[in-house]
């Protein structure tokens, strides 16, 4: 019998991807705290600890609004480079070689933040991540589905220039109220630009936000996907499709999706054969980064080493590296998991 132990050093050992990542979400007071210093903005919290204390959600919308705050300090190019950066470094000691990460460019530009400062100085940490840590790396631009399909709009306008540099767009902020369907059309052009089409839906919103992220934006992967489980045919639909689902147990818990972590759903959803990945979400703010996802899962869901191995090749598989790059990982995770 494989013991916790040694499921936890497997977990720890393995290479991961991490699929579902706000950029944002990586903002550790410490960090947040200097680079308003830096910038000389006056913040609502006086010391770091007395932000950590407001970590404290209910819901998605009440971690919403310290996460809009938290990235009002962000004004320069070198703040969004030592952001990416700071996150690259912490997820390297969790043997993270790959990230697939958002970012929320409306959530600056609104701020009168360029859509080119927000970019380069993300993009120039993901490059330096690559040649100095070994992380290889995909882009995501997300658009605010509070906001309107119009604003998506004009944001999409800004990204042209920089297509090159961006390998796919997602759909998140405040789910309730604000289905897929409402960004049909911006999503349409996006498919004709040749862009990736991954959505947050079913975390908090209905599964019928799942069935619109499926058949009306046709995304290649969905976020979270938690409620697509309250329905059989959505289950069957996801499996024939082949869809991965981007899941995140510590935000999940966090978040009050779930009320613990003993039933996490991730669990129903291996029995059903659905390529369910695990992720960190935004981890500065619901208190782990990959291991600590792991961890959780394993000390507290009671997930097995099949299931972990599982896991761990699900997230490669659904990722958007290239064939060779997934058969290369797959096989190291393999070798670790015979061995062990």
């Amino acid at each position: 019998m494989t013991t916790t132990d040694t499921l936890l050093n497997l977990a720890y050992q393995m290479p991961k991807t991490e699929l579902h990542l706000h950029i944002e979400g990586t903002f550790e007071p410490e960090l947040m705290f200097a680079i308003a210093k830096r910038n000389n903005i006056p913040f609502k919290y006086d010391s770091v600890d007395a932000l950590k204390s407001a970590y404290q959600f209910e819901n998605l919308q009440d971690f919403l609004d310290l996460y809009y705050q938290g990235m009002s300090v962000l004004l320069k190019e070198q703040d969004f480079y030592d952001l990416t950066m700071a996150y690259l470094k912490r997820v390297h000691q969790d043997n993270v070689v790959h990230v697939e990460i958002f970012f929320d460019p409306q959530g600056h530009t609104s701020r009168g933040i360029s859509f080119e400062t927000q970019i380069n100085g993300i993009y120039r940490a993901l490059k330096d991540g690559e040649q100095q840590l070994g992380i290889t790396f995909k882009l995501i631009m997300s658009f605010l589905r509070h906001l309107s399909e119009s604003s998506a709009f004009e944001t999409l306008e800004l990204a042209k220039p920089y297509l090159d540099w961006i390998d796919g767009v997602g759909l998140d902020s405040s789910e309730v109220g604000h289905p897929p369907q409402k960004f049909a059309n911006v999503f349409a052009e996006c498919k004709k630009l040749g862009l990736s089409i991954t959505a947050h839906a079913g975390e908090e919103g209905p599964p019928e936000y799942v069935w619109e992220a499926i058949e009306t934006i046709q995304v290649n992967r969905i976020d979270h996907g938690n409620r697509a489980l309250e329905e059989s045919d959505l289950i069957a639909e996801i499996k024939k499709r082949g869809l991965t689902l981007t899941v995140c147990p510590l935000s999940n818990l966090k978040l009050c999706v779930v009320p613990n972590m003993d039933n996490h759903p991730i669990k129903s959803m291996l029995k059903f054969g659905l390529n369910a990945t695990v992720n960190s979400d935004d981890p500065a703010y619901f208190g782990g980064y990959m291991n600590d996802n792991y961890k959780a899962l394993i000390k507290d869901s009671g997930i097995s080493k099949n299931e972990l191995y599982t896991l761990a090749c699900n997230s490669f598989n659904g990722s958007w590296l290239s064939s060779e790059q997934k058969s290369r990982h797959l096989k190291t995770i393999k070798e670790l998991f015979e061995c062990a």
